[in-house]
């Protein structure tokens, strides 16, 4: 994967330089926005940038020319895809700083979320208000401000496109993934408090549906789609690339749900058992309801979604849960969405070139600790 990694420093250079230029709208109005130009900054310097990539392999399975970014002008803002790829990480950053505002989530990526670092500016200056009404509201416009860059990177991009339906289908894909993980966002939100009158037969069906459509399209599938549609691909081509994403973007998922309840927080940069305090009913839980005793699945449904919940409740519910088999049910269905996705790669009307390092990532983001 070294053109993806050599990709990875130029979607990282293209991000900076973009937000240089906004920095420098931000201060011509106020020394006073300097926080929004930090936050803004750090929030974008990390991650695995995979939706980056994925938008690269889209682009380079249907151009098949073998583009390298540190080779003849391949490092120039004019390569749309760069522009595309770049633009879905700030899209993914406004994405975490609600997500984390929604979920009162303390830390993201081992670091304070964008509210408490706001919080903490409060504090720390002897404001007047609270810190905590300060740093939500102000979370939500540092949001909707990367919500509106990557908009602006993007149509940059575009504008560099010369086939100009190309164009417009990239552009029609970014926006239907904006709408679909609003959508997959208000429903993940609806489930952690409708579940209780919901039948229980749907519980798994409620569960699939938050996982596509907030994290499956907008992850994977989106990505790869977008890349492919700026290379001018065609309707089998745009089959292929959703066929292959959608499965591997609900095991990216179902990985994320195991993560969220198991992961080890020196890795995640998340507290253990976060997930549990969050009360996110994921296709784990659903999982784990059905196996459960009537006792154990009304502790469960008592304690899930516990912000105080302490390490030793964290532990037990821990145990409960891989001890009814939940888990090994859920590593069974990530197999599944892998093999399913795998197996469409291999007769893909796709460069050789590309599926073998969509193969790759396939494995990359679901067997990841993080």
């Amino acid at each position: 994967m070294a053109r993806g990694s050599r990709l990875v420093d130029l979607v990282h250079a293209r991000i900076e330089d973009f937000l240089a230029g906004r920095s420098s709208i931000l201060r011509s109005i106020s020394p006073d926005l300097d926080p929004l130009d930090a936050f803004s900054r750090r929030f974008l310097s990390g991650g695995k940038r995979f939706r980056a990539l994925f938008c690269y392999w889209g682009w380079e399975s249907v151009a098949g020319r073998g583009f390298d970014p540190f080779e003849s002008d391949g490092g120039r803002d004019h390569y749309p895809v760069v522009s595309a790829a770049s633009a879905l990480e700030l899209f993914h950053a406004a994405a975490l700083v609600h997500d984390d505002l929604i979920d009162n989530s303390d830390t993201r990526r081992g670091a304070p979320s964008a509210h408490r670092l706001f919080e903490s500016l409060h504090a720390d200056s002897g404001w007047a208000g609270g810190s905590a009404e300060f740093g939500r509201a102000s979370a939500i416009l540092l949001g909707d401000l990367l919500l509106g860059w990557s908009d602006e990177l993007f149509d940059e991009g575009l504008d560099a496109v010369a086939d100009r339906q190309a164009a417009r289908a990239a552009r029609a894909e970014f926006m239907r993934m904006r709408t679909e993980v609003t959508s997959g966002q208000y429903l993940d939100i609806l489930e952690e408090r409708a579940w209780l009158v919901q039948p229980e037969a749907e519980q798994r069906t409620r569960a699939e549906r938050v996982i596509v459509y907030k994290s499956a399209k907008y992850s994977i599938e989106s990505p790869l789609v977008i890349g492919g549609a700026l290379a001018g691909a065609s309707a089998a081509q745009l089959a292929a690339l959703r066929g292959f994403g959608l499965p591997l973007g609900i095991a990216y998922q179902l990985r994320d749900d195991l993560l969220g309840v198991f992961g080890d927080p020196e890795v995640t940069g998340k507290p253990s058992g976060d997930d549990l305090r969050e009360g996110k009913r994921t296709m784990l839980v659903a999982i784990a309801r059905e196996r459960l005793s009537t006792g154990q699945r009304r502790l469960l449904d008592e304690l899930l979604g516990d912000p105080d919940l302490g390490a030793d409740q964290v532990r037990m519910l821990q145990r409960t849960i891989a001890d009814c088999g939940a888990v090994e049910e859920v590593e069974a269905m990530i197999a599944d969405n892998l093999a399913s996705a795998t197996a469409v790669l291999e007769d893909a009307p796709l460069s050789r070139d590309a599926r073998a390092e969509l193969g790759s990532l396939a494995k990359a983001v679901t067997r990841r600790a993080s």
